[in-house]
């Protein structure tokens, strides 16, 4: 479509005054000494809807970035869902698709079982490559969320021999049957507290500084800093100066960098959780 071609030619050629993601990112590389030297862009569009002089659309938006860290270079991928509303020829609304914030009604609350002192040794590797595996698919072993990210880490830690435990009771422990799952699963808040108070099966070591990380760890995000967790990632390697560089689901990502700043989510009272597996 030419007039959405010439959308993205304006918006990445900076010719829009107001802030965008774009800007963020160009920012948030030049602050580490990086620079995007090349960028790919492909839209796929999925619904299509079409009503007399109104045409609406639905589409991905694949990006490839192309980044150069000192003498280091690595892809970064992301996909962004948009929708995109023509009327009588011209361009009348077009925003990213955003969607809802948690599945199962937003329920928060869970319990923790008491530990026996089990212990297991985590495959980070394992863990790494699942993530790279299904990073912009869906694994039809699992069912798919609407809002995918933490059921996406949850896959990736069991895929690195995290134990599940407290099945069938849905509030408490961490695990995934058939048709049902723990909160802890699927829902990032509830995650982020269960691997704060898990001392049994999988664990999670709180550490202050993105750089403690390796591989295989994970993030927790609450964009708007006010103590509901929104979003959760897995560590899949590193930069130049070894800050982490994550993969997530719902806006499918790859070798992103961890602090999000370059997401429409993200405000300036962000607050993180780094927590060590295993």
């Amino acid at each position: 479509m030419e007039i959405l071609k010439q959308y993205w030619l304006d918006f990445f050629g900076e010719m829009r005054d107001e802030e965008n993601w774009w800007k963020r990112k160009q920012k948030l590389w030049e602050s580490r000494d990086g620079k995007i030297v090349q960028m790919k862009g492909k839209g796929r569009i999925y619904e299509k809807y079409v009503f007399r002089n109104e045409e609406k659309y639905q589409y991905h938006l694949h990006l490839r970035f192309l980044i150069k860290q000192k003498d280091r270079f690595h892809l970064e991928e992301q996909i962004i869902p948009y929708e995109l509303l023509i009327v009588n020829g011209k361009v009348k609304e077009h925003k990213e698709v955003k969607r809802r914030s948690m599945p199962d009604g937003g329920k928060l609350s869970f319990e923790i079982e008491a530990g026996t002192g089990e212990r297991f040794t985590y495959n980070r590797l394992q863990a790494v490559q699942y993530a790279e595996r299904w990073w912009n698919s869906y694994n039809p072993a699992y069912r798919k969320f609407e809002v995918d990210c933490t059921n996406f880490v949850s896959q990736c830690l069991r895929a690195g021999g995290a134990p599940m435990r407290g099945a069938p009771v849905r509030s408490r422990g961490w695990w995934y049957s058939g048709d049902s799952w723990s909160y802890s699963w699927a829902v990032a808040h509830s995650l982020r507290w269960y691997l704060s108070g898990s001392t049994v099966g999988l664990t999670g070591t709180e550490v202050e500084r993105p750089e403690e990380l390796d591989p295989g760890d994970v993030i927790c995000y609450d964009f708007s800093g006010d103590g509901r967790w929104d979003h959760n990632t897995i560590v899949v390697s590193k930069d130049y100066y070894g800050m982490p560089l994550v993969n997530a689901h719902t806006d499918n990502s790859r070798h992103r960098y961890w602090s999000y700043e370059d997401s429409t989510a993200y405000t300036p009272d962000i607050q993180y959780k780094f927590f060590r597996i295993g």
